[in-house]
């Protein structure tokens, strides 16, 4: 197998994960509207955006159009993420047992960040 097959399959696998979480955001929207920061107004409004948001980006990847906007952009969503929402979870937990759920997305949601890096990087998946 050669190094574009092996990319578009990645990069499918990651459209299709990254679209779950789009989606899981509409399906779970009031349960997560406690996870906005609590600087932002709007509340619920955010959870459906930022579902969209992801569900675009899956749709791009999906479809090679404007991949490397979409993989830049959805990495400085994920790192702010990382930053406003996991990062303050993880160092504000009361003890080293609910540190691990924060924790967890945390290092998901960079892990992600750099996949979608790697996509971004101008390599075209259906070239």
């Amino acid at each position: 197998m050669d190094n574009t097959t092996i990319f578009k399959i990645g990069t499918i696998l990651y459209a299709l994960v990254i679209g779950f979480f789009g989606i899981n955001h509409f399906v779970n929207g009031m349960g997560m509207q406690r996870l906005v920061p609590s600087f932002l107004p709007g509340g619920v409004a955010w959870v459906y955006i930022t579902g969209a948001a992801l569900l675009a980006a899956a749709i791009a990847f999906l479809l090679n159009r404007q991949t490397r906007l979409a993989g830049l952009l959805l990495a400085v969503f994920l790192l702010l993420i990382v930053l406003t929402v996991h990062l303050p979870a993880v160092l504000n937990a009361p003890d080293e047992g609910s540190r691990r759920f924060p924790m967890v997305n945390l290092i998901k949601d960079t892990g992600l960040a750099a996949a979608a890096l790697l996509i971004a990087s101008g390599k075209r998946a259906f070239a």
